[in-house]
C-alpha cells in the first residue's frame, strides 16, 4: 500500500485547537459548585459542561468537585475550585 500526502499551508488562524473540558454534576452544583460553573463558563478558551450525574456519588456527597480532562479536581469553596481547574489546566497541558 502506498500513501501520498499533498502539502498544504495552513496558517495557525485555520488551526482549531481543542479546548480543556470542563464537567460538572448537577447535583453538586446545587451544593455549592454553581458558582464555579459559572465563573468558567464564561472563559471561552474552555468547553464547561453540565451533567445529570458524573457518577462520583461519594466525592459529589462530601466536597466541591468537577471533571478537567476526566480527572477529579476537588475543592472546599467555588472559589477554590476555579482557582484548582485553572491550576490543573496549567501543570497538565493537553499537547
Amino acid at each position: 500500500m502506498t500513501f501520498s500526502l499533498k502539502s498544504s499551508s495552513i496558517s495557525l488562524k485555520e488551526v482549531k485547537f481543542v479546548n480543556p473540558i470542563v464537567e460538572f454534576c448537577i447535583s453538586n452544583m446545587a451544593n455549592g459548585s454553581q458558582e464555579a460553573f459559572d465563573i468558567l463558563e464564561q472563559d471561552s478558551n474552555l468547553d464547561v459542561l453540565e451533567y445529570g450525574c458524573l457518577s462520583f456519588c461519594t466525592t459529589c456527597s462530601m466536597t466541591l468537585y468537577c471533571l478537567v480532562n476526566g480527572d477529579i479536581v476537588e475543592a472546599e469553596s467555588p472559589e477554590e475550585l476555579v482557582q484548582k481547574v485553572y491550576q490543573y489546566i496549567e501543570e497538565n497541558p493537553m499537547f
